[in-house]
């Protein structure tokens, strides 16, 4: 295992060859690790490099990506810690230029799946610098305020898939939803469902993000 910024997994496709492949970079939720989604980016196209990275902080069992801001009331109108969601992003983008030239992955073919911090993670990834990631798919997170008025150049038609449970309580609907019309806003090809369920993937949820991944990759 490569030597990255952050410990992670790294899983290569099925058949290497000399050619740089493209890639999905998983961020996880607050809580997990590096392995918690893997089950899902094991059931991507095959010709995928899966890097799984493990947020810096540890948080009783698992690992968190920032603590939470609860100035602004309750879990509901929570914020990333700005100091910590800073560092936390510069250290995803290290990370991704660490595999990039450990794993002989494609630079311009890299795409970002994250989950709740992990997805809220990706989405401001993806403004600070949108000619970095092909794709993002962010399942139940949301656009934090560090990011709501950011209106970057190069987010014209990117591809962002986001999904919402809708009976989510941790991160409501109406949060993700935000997020949604906030890309759309921004010229970005958005696809925005709510899926039956809670706080987690279901088979339908994630039965649609294969879809949307192979049509990135096709």
């Amino acid at each position: 295992m490569s030597e990255l910024p952050l410990d992670h997994v790294h899983i290569a496709p099925d058949d290497p060859s000399d050619e740089p492949a493209p890639a999905v970079v998983v961020l996880h939720g607050r809580g997990a690790n590096e392995k918690d989604l893997l089950p899902v980016a094991r059931s991507l196209p095959d010709d995928l490099h899966v890097v799984s990275l493990r947020a810096p902080d540890r948080l009783q069992g698992g690992f968190t990506w920032y603590e939470l801001d609860l100035s602004g009331g309750g879990l509901h109108q929570s914020q990333p810690a700005a100091a910590d969601f800073e560092r936390s992003r510069g250290l995803v983008r290290e990370s991704i230029d660490a595999a990039v030239d450990a794993y002989g992955i494609d630079a311009d073919r890299v795409g970002l799946l994250g989950f709740s911090q992990g997805a809220i993670t990706s989405l401001s990834l993806l403004l600070d610098d949108p000619d970095r990631y092909s794709w993002v798919v962010a399942l139940h997170g949301y656009l934090p305020d560090s990011h709501r008025e950011v209106a970057p150049d190069g987010i014209a038609d990117k591809p962002v898939f986001i999904a919402a449970g809708g009976a989510d309580e941790i991160i409501p609907a109406a949060r993700t939803e935000a997020a949604a019309d906030r890309f759309e806003t921004l010229g970005a090809a958005v696809e925005y469902t709510v899926f039956d369920g809670g706080h987690g993937i279901g088979p339908a949820e994630h039965e649609a993000l294969i879809d949307f991944v192979e049509r990135q990759i096709a």
